[in-house]
């Protein structure tokens, strides 16, 4: 395959409410895009609103794009090596880990990050896959995992990055 290949992913609530109880407020939104450029190298950038509480709050891309019950049926943290959750720079990490975005004052976020193992082409494509933005920080697999399945506490599955406020499928572009 020729590079660069591009892809991009329009975020929102996707339906039914995403965190469980009600999205009422819940404006999240916004466009990623990725750049494949070599075998080993894709730049994520993303321009997203309205995000909700400034600071940090988990970027992760899950399994499936289906968003038929809203975030939620869009599967787990997409982990074809059957790897535990960690930081964008870890060596143990799932494909999808993507770290932290860090949202503003005015719940706005703009940045990019170059990541080693999203690949847009090939078996393990992110293509047809979902781009999660979450409520709460991703503890990059570094915190409490004693009750996996448990918020707060499944630090090696989720990082603790809480409920899902936006997600869209990642398409070529």
């Amino acid at each position: 395959m020729a590079y660069p290949i591009a892809a991009t992913c329009i975020v929102g609530v996707n339906g039914k409410p995403c965190g469980g109880g009600s999205d009422t407020g819940n404006e999240c939104g916004g466009e990623v895009k990725f750049e494949q450029t070599s075998a080993d190298s894709c730049t994520i950038t993303w321009d997203l609103k309205n995000c909700g509480a400034p600071g940090p709050h988990g970027f992760h891309i899950h399994e499936k794009a289906d968003f038929s019950n809203g975030c939620m049926s869009a599967g787990p943290h997409y982990n074809p090596f059957e790897k535990k959750h960690g930081g964008v720079e870890d060596e143990e990490r799932h494909v999808g880990d993507m770290g932290n975005i860090t949202v503003d004052a005015e719940g706005n976020s703009k940045g990019s990050l170059v990541n080693t193992l999203i690949k847009l082409e090939g078996e393990y494509t992110v293509v047809g896959r979902s781009v999660m933005v979450h409520a709460d920080p991703d503890d990059c697999g570094k915190g409490d995992h004693s009750e996996p399945g448990v918020n707060g506490k499944t630090s090696h599955t989720t990082g603790n990055a809480g409920a899902r406020i936006a997600c869209g499928e990642i398409k070529l572009a």
